[in-house]
């Protein structure tokens, strides 16, 4: 099975390359598509020193869901200057950095609905989700809660259909662009199987919006890991361009990060090979500790 996706992955990275589709292409391909859909709307809202927090606006209602608003006042204004009205929040790990502004939020908002993973202790937390379960916003987006532990041991990662759509996916700490979240309160055997089965199981053009903007340095460590490796040195050249341009790098896509992100690449042999390991799960751990250990 594994050599079966492998070949798909190679037939699927030839024809790319004879498209001559670069990151950048497709990252405005993308950000097109997305502005003429009709039924979602997603804004970044910059917070901290480099985390996003998110809008998601159902176009038809405009009833708005804030994801990790750890700064409330300015999500709030964000949605009052695009005609939305934030119904809830979507909390996707108990640490500050993104479930401090829920308290804050719930005074700017009366009634709002705070949602956060049933484990995970998050601070303002009004109604608690476990795996699976679903929550409707606006007249048609669905939002299904994902389990993905490891950063957090209640993680919960936010996956967003709508039938016009393409789907797209909260994924907080645990998976970032070229990336993921160091292992505070997991194994190595959960990250492998919140990347590699959870989130890696959605279709691959689910547009991936993460917690930090850590792309640029992600992708200069996945240089180190795979040197050889063409994709990776053209979306850093795109991403070192959209930061000087004060652009973020954020969405990706499921299918740009089987193809760049070594952590979620390491069902291949050679992945394991370059690290000295024999497992998927022994490579992602050892990938995590050279990571942990660079300096850049």
């Amino acid at each position: 099975m594994l050599s079966l996706i492998a070949t798909h992955r190679v037939i699927a990275a030839a024809a790319l390359s004879r498209l001559r589709l670069t990151p950048r292409a497709l990252s405005t391909t993308a950000q097109h598509l997305r502005s003429q859909k009709k039924t979602m709307k997603i804004l970044h809202v910059p917070c901290l020193q480099d985390n996003y927090a998110y809008l998601l606006i159902d176009e038809k209602t405009r009833e708005a869901a804030a994801v990790d608003p750890v700064e409330p006042e300015k999500v709030v204004k964000v949605a009052e200057e695009n005609g939305a009205v934030v119904r809830m929040v979507l909390t996707t790990h108990h640490h500050w950095d993104h479930a401090g502004g829920n308290e804050k939020i719930k005074e700017l908002v009366p009634g709002i609905k705070v949602y956060g993973g049933s484990i995970d202790n998050v601070k303002g937390c009004t109604d608690k989700v476990d795996s699976g379960d679903k929550i409707s916003l606006g007249a048609g987006l669905s939002i299904m809660c994902l389990h993905t532990p490891c950063h957090t041991n209640g993680h919960i990662s936010y996956y967003i259909t709508d039938k016009d759509e393409c789907p797209v996916v909260f994924t907080g700490d645990t998976l970032f662009v070229a990336g993921c979240g160091k292992f505070f309160e997991g194994t190595a055997e959960q990250m492998y199987k919140s990347l590699c089965t959870t989130l890696g199981s959605l279709p691959e053009p689910t547009e991936v919006y993460c917690g930090h903007e850590y792309t640029v340095k992600n992708l200069q460590f996945a240089s180190t890991v795979e040197p050889e490796n063409e994709k990776i040195k053209d979306k850093l050249l795109w991403a070192q361009q959209q930061r000087e341009a004060g652009l973020p790098t954020i969405p990706s896509t499921i299918k740009d990060e089987f193809e760049t992100n070594p952590f979620l690449r390491v069902d291949l042999p050679e992945i394991q090979a370059k690290v000295g390991c024999t497992s998927p799960v022994d490579a992602i751990r050892e990938i995590r500790r050279l990571k942990d250990n660079w300096r850049g």
